[in-house]
């Protein structure tokens, strides 16, 4: 398997080619693939066709993918979108043949995805899962600048919130948590994980005033789950369970939507949050903020969370090996 870790370029016109930029020298071999036209003017770059090709010292190594257009910060361009959904696809097949140990992703923008090229998914994560063949998967945000680290999984994602509750069946919960347990052994290298699960209502439903889910669903759930020996809390009130000593006492938890995972992770670790999708047969990560087309190009994009990304998809392909 090759050694380094490929970037894609997501969004031209976002924060993504200088952030690659700003990653240099952060102690990642890694290789950017988008077109060159779209980095910062006077970026020292090394066009390289294998995969792990010598480098002179402070240049880019890119792969060359081209796109239909230049582009200006700030200013999707339609005609690009394409390129952005095909520098993916490239991306996965380096990475699944073995070219590369795994990939980081940089933001993209949905709309503009859509309104170009008909980008039929909802992000990054659920295109992944398709390309891989379709396969289960659970997003988790993990924090890389706090103790005890705080580790989420949404087991609803990008959906409203007056879907969650019929969304939020045994099978999907189930399946968060057997993937978020599977994924903490493989990619963290933590042999008996602990898992929290989020309660749906408030005050976890408090028996029952406050909503049947917990007591009706979740908790026969989590009671066999538990019988058949994984290490499990819950369910929990989430207003309650991310303080530092109640982190201290799982590795990971399960929550029933997106707000109610992300709000806690970007209070603790804002800069330092990453994006993993689990139960992908390969590593892939992702920087924990959007395109930031309002301050692209100007310089003024913070890449903590790019080279957090990039040092755990380093991390976690050290594990798989």
């Amino acid at each position: 398997m090759g050694r380094r870790i490929l970037l894609t370029c997501g969004e031209p016109a976002g924060v993504g080619p200088e952030l690659a930029v700003k990653a240099l020298g952060c102690g990642v071999d890694f290789a950017w693939i988008g077109d060159p036209r779209h980095l910062p003017a006077g970026t020292p770059v090394a066009q390289i066709t294998a995969p792990d090709a010598q480098v002179p010292p402070g240049h880019l190594p890119v792969i060359r993918h081209e796109f239909a257009a230049d582009a200006t910060p700030g200013q999707p361009n339609p005609v690009n979108a394409q390129g952005v959904i095909d520098v993916i696809a490239r991306a996965v097949d380096l990475v699944g043949r073995g070219d590369f140990a795994a990939m980081t992703t940089a933001p993209i923008n949905k709309q503009a995805l859509k309104e170009g090229a008909g980008f039929a998914f909802p992000g990054h994560t659920e295109f992944l899962a398709h390309l891989a063949g379709n396969v289960a998967v659970a997003m988790m945000l993990a924090s890389t600048n706090v103790s005890p680290a705080c580790r989420v999984v949404p087991a609803t994602i990008h959906i409203p919130l007056e879907q969650v509750p019929a969304a939020l069946s045994d099978e999907v919960l189930e399946q968060a948590i057997r993937i978020t347990h599977a994924a903490l052994i493989r990619d963290f290298g933590i042999a008996a994980p602990r898992i929290a699960v989020a309660g749906l209502n408030p005050h976890a439903g408090e028996g029952g005033t406050m909503g049947r889910q917990e007591a009706d669903r979740m908790r026969p759930l989590l009671d066999r789950l538990r019988a058949q020996g994984l290490d499990i809390t819950g369910p929990l009130p989430a207003d309650t369970m991310f303080h530092a000593p109640a982190r201290a006492g799982w590795d990971a938890a399960v929550c029933a939507y997106h707000d109610q995972a992300l709000i806690p992770i970007k209070t603790l670790d804002f800069a330092g949050g990453v994006n993993v999708t689990l139960g992908l047969p390969f590593v892939r990560t992702s920087p924990d903020h959007g395109t930031a087309l309002d301050i692209a190009g100007q310089g003024r994009a913070d890449p903590e969370s790019t080279i957090a990304a990039l040092r755990m998809a380093r991390d976690m392909a050290a594990l798989r090996a």
